[in-house]
């Protein structure tokens, strides 16, 4: 609060994320250089432990939806985060929507979103949702792309968010787990979304890009 009141950018949140996702038994490995500023991190997604991992090694605000609104305690440290609520379901609110992304990120300089719109099991990559891509078209001045795989070990996989499992039910599994398990956090050649046809191509040249390096840390296997 002090930061703010001093029109700084804090560095809690990004430390009070670090220390939780090393609080939880998660040990992060970075592999690539993430773009520091005037970037839209674009990742897959297993599990709300992303937000931890990927927000401490950038410091990005994120983009999440509403139903995480209503968690408690969690609200309250995503608002502190600069959390940005969407609701996919509120078509005469998508203006209004892309308006404050938009407003965060001239602000912030750095935002994340996780396109899948749902948790896979990190084997796998869900369709994206293209509509989460309209703020971009046109970008802002200078914006680029960067895409990230979140590469869990065996360990990690098992524990993602998937299927009807409740989030405090997947909260207590991961934190009654003894042990440790890694996060390998990759991040992708950046590219300027400036010239892309429409957000369907942004869409897919990030789908893409991830899907390419997800198959490499699965030995291989193809991942459509």
């Amino acid at each position: 609060m002090l930061w703010r009141a001093a029109g700084a950018d804090s560095p809690w949140a990004r430390r009070f994320l670090a220390w939780g996702a090393r609080a939880m038994g998660i040990r992060v490995r970075q592999i690539g250089q993430p773009v520091s500023r005037d970037v839209f991190y674009i990742a897959n997604h297993l599990s709300w432990t992303d937000a931890l991992i990927l927000g401490g090694l950038t410091g990005t605000a994120f983009v999440a939806q509403d139903g995480i609104a209503i968690w408690p305690g969690l609200n309250f440290l995503c608002r502190l985060n600069d959390t940005i609520f969407i609701n996919r379901g509120d078509r005469m609110g998508v203006g209004r929507q892309i308006a404050a992304m938009r407003d965060l990120f001239a602000s912030r300089s750095k935002l994340a979103l996780f396109p899948e719109g749902s948790c896979g099991d990190g084997r796998r990559l869900l369709p994206f949702k293209a509509p989460l891509f309209a703020m971009l078209i046109p970008p802002p001045p200078g914006a680029c792309l960067q895409p990230v795989v979140i590469d869990c070990d065996e360990a990690g996989r098992n524990l993602a968010w998937v299927g009807m499992e409740t989030g405090a039910a997947n909260a207590w599994r991961l934190l009654s787990r003894p042990g440790t398990w890694e996060a390998r956090v990759h991040f992708l050649e950046p590219f300027s979304p400036a010239g892309m046809a429409d957000r369907k191509a942004l869409s897919a040249r990030a789908r893409a890009a991830i899907a390419a390096r997800l198959s490499e840390t699965l030995g291989g296997r193809p991942v459509t």
